[in-house]
């Protein structure tokens, strides 16, 4: 089993907050290992040799194409990567599977059928499924032989799970549950051999079903017509009278919204990385028509404005791969020591994820929405040529698209990260009342906040991330205090508050990430891309926080708060143009993403 280099304390989920860490506490790329590095180097040799040949009969559904495509990628094990070897896996760590989906994420619409075979697909037998089940399915589903699909959405109930109406009901002699009901929006949907259905036993208990495509009753709609990733299958799912064994139920009946939630949580982390992947080859795209386009007698490379676009792209890849393995850091510290051999394996490994489920979703919003911003500023570079459907750039638009909406939309999640946050303190789990509390202090005896108590590299950086911090923990102390229990139906309030989370885990895990990186030959690409993101991300961080405070509080109130929050706020700008200007030239000398 591929294992980090790096020996991580074990840290309670959202404690990023209310704690301090030191570079040598996160896990970065650098920190790969070079079998880590060796499993890239497969998936991009795999993606060179077998995808890139075939994206063209991808794109337009040819019959069986992507199938054949995704079982070669099998025989290399790509498919099978934390599988145990005892049902014919590779038994490889988390941090491996997340190297696969950035390496395997260059086309929207194969990184579909490949992400949703080995990912939702697959983890619900591997996490849930009795030793019989994995015995009858996992062997099958590492080769690719079966391909699996997982169905949870419905024509009605999208976000809202929970509102499914695909009922199952005992048959009479005990022997078959009976399913009747539609699925919606299903990846790999019209290829599957196997789906995780989840219904309601008697209308009521929702549970989770492996159900196979060879049960008569089972059939697929029609190939959805989709803005993007048109090449992967995406159909509505369809159950008339479908008798699937009593032994065929996936975990406890009426708790599969356990599963549900679970393997939402991983997909969301798996998000990060696929969107790391593809921000990197827009990127590179980009970089390569500036550097041939001419205009105005020059190459359209040398002009500033498009120098900062391509930086810009590079410093939001640099914050999401940061926060991404991040965050793949934190779950594997709390696996050291990890066997599939152990009793209660997969207890322990979902726990150890949904330990970080707030994290999985800030992962979830900031990376999609990264990818969304570097293909339409690869669009725009290209100009018309962008808007033209021969190049990769204008398909990479649309397939980007979908993963605002994918593993609950960004809304959803932005609800989600507040809401859980709150949920922890109010269980004890986590200290946001007593920190809030230092902080309501430390306002009220009117401390200078603007000068720095750090000295060195990075000091002012230092400050910018714990001031950050402070805002966080004012507009949960001021929301609270105005809405109490009715804080959850405040979605703006949460979602700002999210939104402010959000750029603090995106400041820390690069500035921490550019630490480490001091002293080495890439600290200077690094230092300068994280002083940029910084001062721009506590610019945002003012915006909504005084969006915040102005729905919490009104009159003195506000007013204090305000003075408060522009304390807080305060910075001195760098001078982003020149900086940018030296992060694009690397760029452009690299010809590709590099930190």
């Amino acid at each position: 089993m591929a294992t980090a280099t790096v020996t991580l304390p074990k840290t309670k989920g959202g404690a990023f907050l209310i704690e301090d860490r030191t570079p040598e506490e996160i896990f970065t790329p650098e920190d790969l290992t070079e079998e880590h590095r060796d499993i890239a180097r497969t998936a991009d040799e795999f993606w060179r040799k077998e995808v890139d040949p075939n994206l063209d009969d991808i794109q337009h559904q040819k019959p069986g194409v992507a199938i054949s495509v995704l079982r070669k990628s099998a025989e290399l094990g790509l498919t099978a990567i934390v599988i145990p070897e005892k049902f014919g896996g590779m038994e490889m760590d988390l941090t491996s599977a997340m190297v696969v989906a950035e390496h395997m994420s260059r086309d929207g619409s194969y990184s579909g059928w490949h992400g949703a075979h080995t990912g939702i697909g697959t983890l619900p037998i591997l996490l849930f499924g009795t030793e019989d089940q994995k015995q009858r399915y996992l062997p099958r589903l590492a080769k690719a032989e079966l391909v699996a699909a997982y169905a949870l959405s419905e024509p009605h109930a999208g976000s809202d799970a929970l509102a499914a109406k695909t009922r199952a009901d005992l048959s009479p002699d005990g022997r078959h549950y009976i399913l009747n009901g539609q699925k919606m929006w299903i990846t790999n949907g019209g290829a599957a051999d196997v789906f995780t259905i989840f219904a309601k036993i008697g209308g009521e208990k929702f549970t989770a079903f492996i159900v196979e495509r060879a049960y008569p009753g089972v059939s697929s709609g029609a190939e959805e017509k989709k803005m993007g990733i048109k090449g992967s299958s995406t159909t509505a799912v369809y159950l008339d009278n479908v008798h699937v064994p009593v032994e065929n139920v996936l975990g406890e009946i009426g708790r599969g919204h356990i599963i549900a939630f679970n393997i939402l949580n991983i997909g969301r982390l798996k998000l990060g990385p696929f969107a790391v992947g593809g921000s990197k080859n827009v990127l590179a795209l980009s970089i390569k028509y500036a550097k041939e386009r001419k205009a105005f007698g020059t190459t359209i490379s040398q002009f500033g404005m498009i120098q900062h676009k391509l930086a810009e792209m590079a410093i939001r890849i640099f914050a999401a791969a940061s926060m991404t393995y991040r965050v793949v850091g934190q779950i594997e510290s709390q696996l050291e020591g990890f066997s599939w051999d152990q009793e209660k394996a997969s207890e322990t490994m979902l726990k150890a994820i949904e330990e970080y489920a707030a994290e999985c979703s800030i992962v979830k919003v900031y990376a999609s929405e990264v990818l969304d911003y570097v293909v339409d500023e690869g669009v725009q570079i290209h100009g018309g040529y962008g808007y033209h459907q021969d190049y990769a750039v204008e398909r990479a638009y649309r397939d980007s698209r979908i993963n605002r909406i994918f593993e609950g939309t960004n809304e959803i999640n932005r609800m989600l990260v507040t809401g859980m946050l709150f949920k922890r303190a109010a269980r004890g789990q986590l200290g946001l009342v007593k920190a809030a509390q230092g902080v309501l202090a430390e306002v009220l005896s009117g401390p200078s906040v603007t000068k720095s108590a750090e000295e060195g590299p990075f000091a002012e950086e230092k400050r910018l991330v714990r001031n950050a911090k402070k805002i966080a923990l004012l507009l949960m102390g001021v929301a609270y205090q105005k809405f109490l229990n009715d804080l959850e139906k405040q979605q703006e309030v949460l979602a700002g508050i999210t939104d402010v989370t959000m750029d603090i885990f995106a400041m820390e895990s690069s500035l921490l990430r550019t630490q480490k990186l001091l002293g080495h030959a890439k600290g200077e690409q690094a230092a300068d891309m994280c002083a940029v993101l910084l001062r721009d991300a506590m610019a945002h961080i003012e915006t909504t926080a005084r969006t915040v405070v102005a729905a919490c509080s009104e009159g003195d109130a506000l007013r204090a708060n305000l003075a408060v929050l522009r304390r807080f706020a305060k910075y001195e700008p760098v001078n982003a143009i020149g900086l940018r200007h030296g992060i694009a030239r690397r760029l452009l000398e690299a010809e590709r993403y590099i930190v």
